[in-house]
């Protein structure tokens, strides 16, 4: 039986992960799995793109169908899942499926699929990641040093889990890109050695 490769991918907001995950699939090949949310779109985002922008009540009955690999609130407001279905699809084409998501969900998805791969993408230093968060332009004053609070209590609880086979710092895109790269490219050698011996 063919089996593909699960990808997770996690990090602070504004650290450079989606760009990361689209370079993985442009060399690789494979699906990018899109999250369900329940919070509202912002006017440059894309249902079925960025997200699955789903009602409360279509949430919960997804949640009651058992239909997400892993699920949460988040920071105690709107709610996010991967749907299990395409990403098993992938897996078993034999394909990559790359899963971005928070540190929290990443634990949930290692207990269910032990032989993911896990990647946390570092910002070159805390100061940095302040400053990609101002530059992205999407939220105020406030709004940014909460979710900078919360990116600095995540980057701890990804280096006390346990559950990451690698940190990468991205200090130069290029470079983080690439090192990923060969973390995959690793992988998946050694996952077609294993099923031919």
């Amino acid at each position: 039986m063919a089996a593909g490769l699960l990808l997770v991918l996690s990090g602070p907001s504004g650290v450079g992960k989606t760009t990361i995950a689209h370079e993985m699939l442009r060399r690789f090949g494979g699906y990018f799995s899109v999250s369900a949310t329940t919070r509202p779109p912002t006017s440059d985002e894309k249902s079925g793109v960025d997200y699955s922008f789903v009602a409360p009540e279509v949430f919960q009955n997804m949640i009651d169908q058992n239909l997400f690999i892993e699920f949460a609130q988040v920071f105690g407001r709107s709610w996010y899942g991967t749907p299990r279905q395409p990403v098993d699809a992938a897996l078993a084409r034999g394909e990559l499926a790359v899963l971005d998501i928070d540190v929290q969900g990443a634990e949930l998805v290692r207990d269910k699929y032990p032989d993911m791969l896990g990647i946390f993408i570092l910002p070159p230093s805390e100061e940095s990641l302040l400053t990609r968060l101002r530059q992205r332009g999407r939220e105020d004053e406030s709004a940014i040093q909460r979710r900078f609070r919360e990116s600095t209590i995540e980057m701890q609880r990804a280096r006390d889990n346990g559950i990451y086979n690698a940190f990468v710092l991205n200090d130069d895109l290029s470079a983080a890109i690439e090192e990923v790269a060969c973390l995959v490219a690793e992988r998946l050698k050694s996952q077609v050695t294993q099923r031919t011996q």
